[in-house]
């Protein structure tokens, strides 16, 4: 694959001819704590960490999807630098660049997790992932490269005629082509791998830093690869990083299908065979998780994004920057569990709702992947959850009725009770999830299941919380008993976000630090 220069804008003249393609709207931001931009103002993802010139840089996207929105609206590239990660003060390019000002070939927005590394030339190569225009392959997502004198630009396409990767070119595939990571081998040789659900791509690139140099080759050793994958070198060993997805209830990676960890794994060359060796950073409180890790001076950070900002959320992401720390007494070294930093906890707040505390099982334990039981006490309610933010039910064959017991490590009292459902079929529908045709509140009395008495109203809407008081039990455990909606024929599945256990006045209220489920019978372990 031959590069091409436009004729009127040769390389050496980069700042002259592409005055226009990036941003110079720098401002200093003071980060006093995890993520770098906490107030919501703007959101960053999908973060790319390189050093240049003495100072740590993160290339980032943007998150600009509305509150409820359910998709990657990411219309252009951030950039934030700094020259000391403890001092908290970053300089921040919120409109660093846009895929359509640099790739004319390319769609607009859609500016999805790119990288910049520095080639032998000494030039800055960003390699971004891109829709192309009228492209007539299946999946039009295609890897563009664009070239800088600096690290801050301006950027011009350095391979203008198109992209260096598609379903296409340079040889034809059927994946999603995203997600690109670059390696500058100490030889100066220059390693490229991209790939995305499953699939993952590697390849070494001629010296031009865009044409494909001898055969690709398909990963599959990685444990639960997903997406993200991450390039780097330490001691002569080479790490790749990824963002895995192997789901279920004993699962040292994610309880949730549609949540992910970050794991690695290690190989003695570029190209391969890779070894799993483990998970370095356990899922955040985004669903996506996208990471980039990097020697900056005498240590090793690692950038990732979560949903830890002012309105954050799973399509509202911002990065986050922690330590690395390595197990050097293991051959090869050991990427220790990376221990998140968070935004200061507020003062804590009197509550009525003692259900954080409580340890959980239900029903349909261990529950299907794709929901996660603890979303039920974790204080969380999203505009338009996805299926891992409630506890649900679903399956071929619902039964006529499912439970979810609560159980605290002492007796407590208890006088009510809130849930709010969720459901994609009306009331009375025997497929899908729909409201429940009833449910009630029952507690242990150290023999059996007794249901609590004088209850209110057991309300099944889905728009906000349904309530219900009750006379005052003393209990370890509490039930809620759901009679599945049905047509007659067969049964619906029950879901809900969030089901508080209303102690009789506000307490302060300590969250059980525990993956331990409770007992059916309320048993004590």
């Amino acid at each position: 694959m031959k590069r091409l220069i436009p004729a009127l804008c040769a390389l050496p003249l980069l700042l002259a001819c592409a005055h226009a393609q990036t941003s110079s709207d720098w401002e200093t931001i003071k980060a006093a704590s995890n993520p770098i931009l906490p107030d919501g103002k703007d959101y960053t993802t999908d973060p790319a960490p390189f050093v240049a010139n003495g100072k740590l840089y993160i290339l980032t996207g943007r998150d600009t999807a509305a509150p409820g929105v359910n998709d990657f609206i990411m219309p252009e590239w951030q950039m934030l630098e700094t020259d000391d990660p403890a001092s908290g003060t970053w300089r921040h390019n919120p409109h660093f660049m846009r895929p359509e000002a640099v790739f004319k070939w390319a769609t607009a927005a859609r500016a999805y997790g790119a990288q910049i590394v520095q080639g032998p030339d000494k030039r800055y190569y960003m390699y971004a992932p891109v829709i192309e225009a009228d492209s007539k392959n299946k999946d039009a997502f295609s890897i563009g490269v664009a070239v800088s004198d600096g690290p801050e630009g301006p950027w011009i396409d350095a391979h203008p005629s198109g992209p260096i990767v598609s379903q296409s070119v340079p040889v034809a595939n059927d994946i999603q082509n995203i997600d690109p990571t670059v390696l500058i081998d100490d030889d100066g040789r220059i390693y490229f791998y991209w790939g995305t659900f499953g699939r993952l791509k590697g390849v070494e690139l001629e010296k031009d830093m865009m044409t494909f140099k001898g055969k690709t080759v398909d990963v599959s050793t990685l444990k639960g690869f997903f997406e993200a994958p991450w390039l780097f070198k330490r001691n002569g060993t080479y790490y790749m990083m990824y963002a895995g997805n192997t789901a279920g209830p004993e699962s040292e990676c994610t309880e949730a299908v549609y949540y992910a960890c970050q794991a690695y794994g290690t190989a003695k060359s570029p190209l391969g065979p890779w070894t799993y060796q483990g998970v370095l950073l356990d899922p955040v409180s985004s669903t996506t998780s996208h990471a980039g890790i990097v020697q900056f001076k005498d240590k090793w950070y690692i950038a990732y994004h979560n949903a830890d900002a002012k309105g954050g959320d799973h399509f509202r992401r911002s990065v986050s920057l922690d330590e690395v720390k390595w197990d050097d007494s293991v051959t090869p070294a050991r990427i220790e569990l990376v221990e998140p930093t968070h935004p200061p906890a507020g003062a804590p707040v009197p509550t009525r709702n003692i259900a954080p505390a409580a340890r959980i099982v239900a029903s349909n334990s261990p529950v299907p992947v794709q929901y996660w039981i603890r979303a039920l006490n974790d204080g969380k309610v999203h505009e338009n959850p996805l299926p891992p933010d409630t506890w649900g039910t679903w399956s071929p064959n619902n039964p006529k009725q499912q439970w979810v017991v609560y159980q605290w490590e002492q007796p407590l009292k208890f006088n009510g009770s809130r849930i709010q459902f969720w459901n994609d079929q009306p009331a009375g529908s025997g497929v899908g999830v729909a409201p429940p045709k009833d449910w009630h509140i029952e507690y242990w009395n150290e023999k059996a299941w007794v249901p609590v008495t004088n209850a209110s109203a057991y309300g099944t809407s889905n728009e906000g919380f349904n309530a219900v008081s009750f006379d005052t039990v003393t209990t370890r455990c509490l039930r809620a008993v759901f009679d599945a909606s049905t047509d007659g024929k067969t049964y619906a599945a029950v879901a809900a976000q969030e089901w508080e256990a209303l102690y009789p006045k506000p307490v302060l209220v300590e969250a059980a630090d525990t993956k331990e489920p409770a007992s059916p019978v309320c048993a004590a372990n």
